[in-house]
């Protein structure tokens, strides 16, 4: 029988970081993680509505660090149209929206501080080349040249290797199946292997298919 992991939680302490910086006791522990939760969902769905149609606002992580009066958050994305001429009033508008529904949820209202950082090399990142191959699917790209195309984009972004998997009825095929392409190294039992990750589900009109990408950016030595 397989033993599975995710590769980020495995490398916690070493190539990578958590995405939420706090420390809660115990009783109070739950109501944080759920609240990061909230924070993270909010500003995704915010996102989503707030920018055109023709226009993709990918997020690739979201940061947050807890103080006792203040809530940092840090959105790590690769900027749309929207958000660089904007982006001033885009912030105030997330920032209060976000403020309000945290007041509504917590009985101690805390100071709430948003930044958007801009990523260099969009494309070396798992969870905007996952976006990407969803995108390309739900417009009936054949799932070969989706995956091949996203494998290019790697490449240009200067990645040592790239694994891309996709399961589900690939196509509209009756019985569902398991596709999927490597390039590269792919070192997946290496800890000094600086490796990022995404499981990324997306709705086509044949069902659910699952995306699932690694990239290897470099060895953290």
């Amino acid at each position: 029988m397989g033993q599975k992991i995710n590769p980020l939680g495995f490398r916690l302490g070493t190539t990578q970081n958590h995405h939420s910086i706090w420390f809660a006791q115990r009783k109070n522990y739950s109501e944080s993680l759920q609240e990061d939760q909230k924070i993270r969902n909010f500003i995704k769905n915010y996102v989503k509505k707030s920018i055109k149609d023709n226009e993709v606002e990918e997020i690739v992580k979201i940061k947050i660090q807890k103080r006792t009066h203040l809530i940092q958050v840090i959105i790590y994305t690769s900027f749309s149209k929207l958000l660089i001429k904007d982006k001033p009033r885009f912030i105030e508008e997330l920032q209060m929206n976000l403020q309000k529904k945290l007041n509504c949820v917590n009985q101690k209202p805390q100071k709430l501080d948003i930044i958007i950082s801009r990523i260099e090399n969009p494309y070396s990142h798992a969870t905007i080349l996952a976006e990407f191959i969803a995108g390309q699917l739900k417009n009936r790209v054949s799932f070969r040249k989706a995956m091949k195309k996203a494998i290019q984009l790697t490449k240009q972004a200067d990645a040592k290797g790239v694994q891309v998997k996709i399961a589900g009825r690939i196509g509209g095929t009756e019985i569902a199946r398991v596709e999927w392409i490597r390039e590269g190294r792919v070192p997946l039992q290496t800890i000094q292997a600086k490796m990022d990750y995404c499981s990324y589900p997306v709705r086509t009109i044949y069902g659910v298919l699952g995306i699932k990408i690694w990239i290897f950016e470099d060895v953290d030595v």
